[in-house]
């Protein structure tokens, strides 16, 4: 039995307190990032393009690994949901410049989100390396 205690990362979003879940939820040394949208959480305010979007979702990302003492480089799998096909080149792009050398597990699907005005969604998996 495992004697490590699992914590919960809220970033400020109002969905988290609307479906009951977590930014991130850290268990040892393994980070599960929920499904992340490109939204200013205080202000409610989309980007205008899905590369704008796609920074802002990386950034909320990236903070709430930060709180996990981990980074974007820590990352090892990659999900992200972008409702229109043209936009997937500008979004890994944006994926491929904030991840540096670090090349996780990605898989791109297309199809609608669940937030109207959302552009990118993206969930991420990483590993704290010792």
């Amino acid at each position: 039995m495992s004697t490590t205690a699992r914590t919960f990362i809220q970033s400020g979003s109002r969905w988290e307190e609307l479906a009951g879940y977590s930014r991130a939820v850290v268990d040892g040394d393994w980070i599960f990032v929920s499904g992340t949208i490109g939204q200013d959480f205080a202000s409610g305010a989309f980007p205008a393009t899905a590369e704008q979007q796609c920074e802002l979702a990386l950034d909320t990302i990236e903070s709430a690994l930060a709180q996990a003492r981990a980074s974007l480089a820590d990352v090892v799998r990659v999900r992200v949901h972008v409702p229109d096909r043209g936009d997937v080149i500008a979004v890994s792009g944006v994926l491929k410049r904030r991840l540096g050398d670090n090349r996780p597990a990605n898989t791109t699907l297309c199809g609608a989100l669940a937030v109207d005005g959302a552009k990118v969604e993206i969930e991420v998996t990483a590993r704290r390396r010792a």
